[in-house]
Formats: C-alpha cells, structure tokens, sequence
C-alpha cells in the first residue's frame, strides 16, 4: 500500500517524472523556490518509502554529481486508468465464449490466484486462514471486516468497498472469481450473500 505524501513531495515527484534521467538537490531546489536542506529533508522521506532512489551522474569536469532518479514505486504513486481496457476485453472475452465458459474462466482466475497464495495459508485452522484471508483481501484494495455469526457459528466477512465495482457491475460473472479464491484458500464453500454490484450496500460472504 503506498504511503501518503505531502503536496511538496508530491511536487518533487512531478518533476522527476518528467525528468527521467534524474535531478539533483540543486535543480529540485531551484525549481521548487526552496532550500537545499528543504530538499533534503523531502528526499530523506521520498527515498526512506521507496519513492526515489540515488544515483550518479558523472560530470565531464569536477565530481561526481549526485542525482535523484523516480522509482516504480514512485512512478506507481500516479494513478492508472485501466478500467476502460479492462472492460474492452472483459467484454470481447464473453462474446467469444459466452456466459457460461466466461463464469467458468473467472472461476478458473480466482482458483489460479488461490494457488499461489497457499503457502500462507497451509497448516492453519478455520479461524486462522479466515484472519489470514482479510488480510489477502485488504492487500487487494479491499475495506474489509471478520464477525462470526451467531447462530450459526459461521465466519463472515464482510467488505465495504469493490475494487472493480464498474466493471463488475456489467459482468456479474466477475464475483465467480472472488468466491472460487475465498473458497480454494479457506478449503470450504463460501456463499455470497449480497453484492454491491448488484445495489446492495456491502459484498457479504459466509462460510459454509
């Protein structure tokens, strides 16, 4: 999850995507109306959370120079639109092999994903791999909550936030995948009982 950043660094960032080959304090300092320890103070929190990294441009007369150089993490720190791309092929997907093999490949996606993630979940009980599940949920984007339900004793989870809510608004069959990941990793059945794709208020699951 990336950490939040001041406007100033949010500036210093700006620039050094525009400058790929990297600017040092003084270049930053001049073009930010600033000190050069301003700078450097910035650049102390930018490179302690993985935003810009060092490195050294070599000067043809005097030394070294050192710059500052954008990282993926920093790069990644702007906003991506993929929504749009996703929805075009999303859509093509199911017209070329309609809705029923398209729910299955969703299932087939999330069981995929399941797969990696097992390790973390081996050995565990119920209520150990349900925790272990929130977690893979909230590194996912998701806001999400654990209760037990009382008359039946069973782990729900709740989760307040759908992070491909317009796409899933369109293509229903999207949940196939979260509900064949819970269920792969959790090793039980796993019951949607609403959906925020569908108008409700939240996306509940039970576990079966």
């Amino acid at each position: 999850m990336l950490q939040k950043i001041s406007s100033r660094q949010h500036q210093i960032l700006e620039y050094l995507l525009e400058s790929r080959n990297g600017l040092s304090v003084d270049e930053l300092a001049k073009a930010l109306d600033i000190s050069r320890t301003g700078v450097q103070q910035h650049f102390v929190v930018l490179e302690r959370d993985g935003y810009i990294r060092k490195s050294t441009l070599n000067k043809t007369a005097g030394r070294p120079v050192t710059i500052y150089v954008i990282t993926d993490k920093g790069n990644n720190y702007f906003p991506k639109q993929y929504a749009w791309f996703s929805e075009l092929i999303l859509s093509d997907l199911q017209q070329e092999i309609g809705p029923e093999r398209f729910n299955a490949y969703m299932q087939k996606l999330g069981s995929k994903l399941a797969d990696k993630l097992r390790g973390k979940f081996e050995g565990k009980n119920l209520n150990e791999r349900v925790d272990e599940l929130a977690i893979v949920m909230t590194d996912l984007g998701f806001q999400v909550k654990v209760d037990m339900e009382s008359e039946t004793e069973s782990p729900n989870m709740e989760a307040y936030n759908c992070i491909y809510h317009d796409l899933a608004q369109k293509h229903h069959e999207i949940c196939a995948f979260d509900l064949a990941l819970m269920s792969s990793l959790l090793d039980k059945e796993v019951e949607q009982l609403s959906c925020m794709a569908k108008g409700d208020c939240n996306c509940s699951f039970r576990v079966k």
